[in-house]
């Protein structure tokens, strides 16, 4: 298989000073069916055999889970950032590795799966995950492209978090 990290271009110092950016604009542009093909193979058979929708959380995590969605003919739950969605809204403020932002989803049901692209601190992957469990959806899991290897053991609530990618 390709490796997928020939892909991903580092950019230091972006967005602030101390940040290691991976951007990972190149590879989807280049190795989309590759990338899917990696993170279906995280679907282990049975482990997520029961999810109703996919969590994409924005921006990039937008085109990874909604590819993946589309594999598996699931639909598309969104996360987003404050102020794009209509409401009623469930909103969820956290720090990032570089400032604060807020998270919002619209209030549903269903078994849901996160995707994402990065996890770095974990604070994004966190309260995406408390966010879609206050709105009534049922957290299942988190799959994301590339790990950094800033958090040990990252826990959302005993669910599994699963990465193609391997940093750190």
């Amino acid at each position: 298989m390709t490796d997928l990290r020939n892909y991903i271009t580092e950019h230091p110092d972006f967005p602030r000073p101390g940040i290691l950016f991976r951007d990972i604009g190149p590879l989807i542009r280049t190795q989309l069916p590759a990338t899917l093909t990696a993170l279906s193979s995280l679907l282990a058979p049975g482990e997520w055999a029961e999810i109703d929708a996919i969590g994409v959380i924005d921006a990039r995590g937008f085109v990874l889970g909604a590819a993946l969605a589309a594999r598996l003919d699931k639909g598309v739950v969104m996360i987003r950032k404050a102020g794009k969605l209509p409401p009623p809204v469930h909103r969820h403020a956290y720090s990032l590795e570089y400032g604060e932002s807020v998270l919002e989803v619209r209030p549903g049901n269903g078994r849901l799966l996160l995707v994402d692209d990065v996890l770095a601190t974990g604070g994004t992957l966190m309260a995406a995950a408390a966010l879609v469990s206050q709105a009534g959806f049922d957290l299942q899991g988190a799959i994301v492209l590339a790990d950094l290897g800033l958090v040990d053991g990252l826990d959302l609530g005993g669910r599994p978090v699963r990465s193609v990618l391997h940093y750190g």
